[in-house]
């Protein structure tokens, strides 16, 4: 049973979510280098140009909601294809902006955008990945995310010449092919297409009362703390201020982790459909606990490079597993919008937190610190899967 999962043919309609997936992060990567430096061109502080990026996280946190029940009422394909839609004109009148405030208001409509079409995706992978498969399934999905995040920036260096406002038209140009591409490969769909019947819709009090989905929404708030929150915020600053290390070898560090996130993801998607999600949770949220421990006390660069790299690999190998989870308490054939916009709501969640209780740690300890106590988040996490049943069924 475990080796015809492996080798089962996944539907194309995930190849073309995957190929969205990889347009969106590419996108993402090519404006997020510029985005402070054009809101300070306005003739803004820094503090002012940075409140451009904290909107269109919180208009993501608030919506986030709205966009479960969305998908609960209109189905995930509608509110996907609205959601790109969004992005796509706010990007586009980013590079139309004439005042802050313009650029400001857009950005944050371009949030909401964001989290409808992040709950729908994922919400359509589940419905549409076979249940043999779904592990496989998260990990192509993550890792075509990951490249495009990675491949954004340096696409982003190579157009410089074209000024501050040519990657806000570029993104939404692609955004605009990326959703024509999704209506027409998908609109013929019986695999994509909604599920209406009443009693196949999977209400948030059901899913809580699952042990397997609260420890899933525990692992999801773990990761946004320590992956797009921590990681993004301290290590800047730990390679600048402790190792004394120029900008440049920020730069690198966040590249080597992401390096050894994608080495493992579509290794760790058969892993967690072959030998089950729970091995691949404990084992992923431990060891990059005890990496982001390490990274902590690392004496130099070159060893926090190499526990940079070890704690991309544990990051890679528990995240499949973790979307597998909420796949197999919601099932394929049911539609559970807050369940997802939950799971999803979470891990920006933590994003929020993390930053702050870092930076708190680090001004009244040390830096080092700050990832010590988020080693220990991801090692408790880690714990509670060793509790968690498995969910993966033979």
């Amino acid at each position: 049973m475990a080796t015809t999962a492996t080798r089962e043919k996944l539907p194309s309609e995930i190849w073309v979510l995957v190929a969205s997936s990889f347009v969106i992060a590419l996108g993402y990567g090519l404006i997020a280098p510029v985005l402070p430096e054009f809101a300070h061109s306005f003739g803004v502080s820094l503090t002012a140009a940075s409140a451009v990026i904290s909107a269109f996280a919180g208009m993501r946190l608030l919506f986030a909601p709205v966009s479960g029940r969305l998908v609960q009422w209109l189905g995930e394909q509608p509110v996907y294809l609205v959601g790109l839609l969004i992005v796509a004109v706010s990007t586009g009148l980013c590079a139309v902006a004439q005042t802050y405030w313009q650029l400001i208001v857009v950005r944050a409509a371009g949030g909401i955008g964001s989290t409808m079409f992040t709950v729908s995706a994922l919400g359509l992978l589940i419905r549409i990945s076979p249940a043999s498969a779904r592990g496989r399934a998260a990990g192509l999905y993550g890792t075509s995310f990951l490249v495009g995040s990675v491949g954004g920036p340096l696409l982003g260096s190579a157009l410089a010449f074209l000024g501050l406002r040519a990657p806000f038209v570029i993104y939404a140009v692609a955004l605009l092919v990326a959703a024509g591409v999704v209506y027409f490969a998908l609109r013929g769909s019986h695999l994509a297409a909604p599920e209406v019947a009443s009693g196949s819709r999977m209400a948030l009090s059901d899913a809580v009362r699952s042990a397997p989905y609260r420890s899933a929404v525990l692992a999801s708030f773990i990761n946004g703390w320590a992956l797009f929150g921590v990681r993004m915020a301290v290590v800047p600053l730990f390679v600048v201020e402790v190792m004394h290390q120029d900008s440049t070898m920020s730069g690198v560090a966040l590249t080597v982790f992401a390096v050894g996130n994608v080495l493992v993801l579509l290794l760790a998607g058969r892993g967690a459909d072959f030998i089950g999600r729970r091995p691949m949770l404990v084992s992923g949220l431990f060891v990059s606990g005890v990496a982001t421990i390490g990274m902590g006390l690392s004496p130099g660069i070159v060893p926090f490079l190499a526990m940079s790299f070890v704690a991309g690999l544990g990051s890679g190998l528990m995240n499949p597993a973790m979307q597998a989870v909420v796949a197999d308490v919601l099932g394929a054939k049911s539609r559970g919008g807050p369940v997802l916009a939950t799971f999803q709501m979470v891990s920006d969640l933590g994003a929020v937190i993390g930053p702050v209780v870092a930076g708190v740690v680090a001004q009244e300890w040390s830096f080092g610190m700050a990832f010590v106590v988020t080693g220990v988040v991801l090692l408790i996490g880690s714990l509670v899967w060793v509790r968690t049943p498995e969910t993966l069924r033979r």
